[in-house]
């Protein structure tokens, strides 16, 4: 994955770690991010408070505008708009859900319109259990991203939530190809539990 993107959409930004990275990496691109609980974005306005470049929703997106219930896990990082499941529990001690939030939930388009989505582009979506709702959420404009980077899970963490393959074949079906993971994580008996995963529109 080599090009200079001018566009980044990052959903679920958290304090603000990937769009740091992607600064780092392609100082000049335009960078939409989205996090929906306060304290994060709290620390991601102050990071990028002098950035002109980077723009942060505090919503989250899914299919329909909406209010929904937030599971606030005790690492915030760790929090789902899918009930925390007990895999995730047993395997990262410490993210339990402590709280339950209302937040805003709404389509990508209701907050980015196809035209200001710049090419070469790149969705990211690190949302804990909720991807599929986030692509669908992210539909509409789907074809305007060159790749999409994306965490997913090979065994249930989040009650409800699509599993690896289900991500792969729903993207596949969009003429977006898998073409690479990073970043494995696996358990002690050495069985995979979550990776991130990378696409590649391939227009036929």
């Amino acid at each position: 994955m080599n090009p200079e993107f001018k566009t980044i959409v990052d959903i679920g930004a958290n304090k603000g770690q990937f769009a740091l990275a992607c600064r780092e990496r392609f100082p000049h691109a335009r960078i939409i991010s989205f996090e929906p609980l306060k304290a994060p974005a709290k620390i991601f306005k102050a990071l990028f408070a002098q950035d002109d470049k980077v723009y942060l929703n505090e919503v989250a997106i899914g299919p329909q505008t909406k209010r929904s219930a937030m599971h606030v896990s005790a690492h915030e990082d760790s929090s789902s708009l899918l009930p925390i499941g007990p895999n995730q529990i047993a395997l990262y001690p410490g993210t339990q859900e402590k709280s339950i939030i209302e937040i805003d939930v709404a389509p990508l388009s209701s907050y980015l319109m196809p035209e200001s989505i710049k090419s070469p582009a790149m969705l990211k979506i690190d949302v804990q259990g909720f991807e599929m709702e986030v692509l669908k959420g992210c539909e509409s404009t789907i074809e305007k991203f060159d790749f999409i980077y994306c965490e997913c899970s090979f065994i249930e963490l989040y009650s409800g939530q699509k599993l690896a393959y289900e991500v792969i074949e729903w993207l596949h079906q969009r003429q977006f190809n898998f073409v690479g993971i990073f970043n494995t994580s696996y358990d002690r008996s050495g069985q995979a539990i979550q990776a991130d995963f990378l696409f590649k529109q391939e227009i036929i």
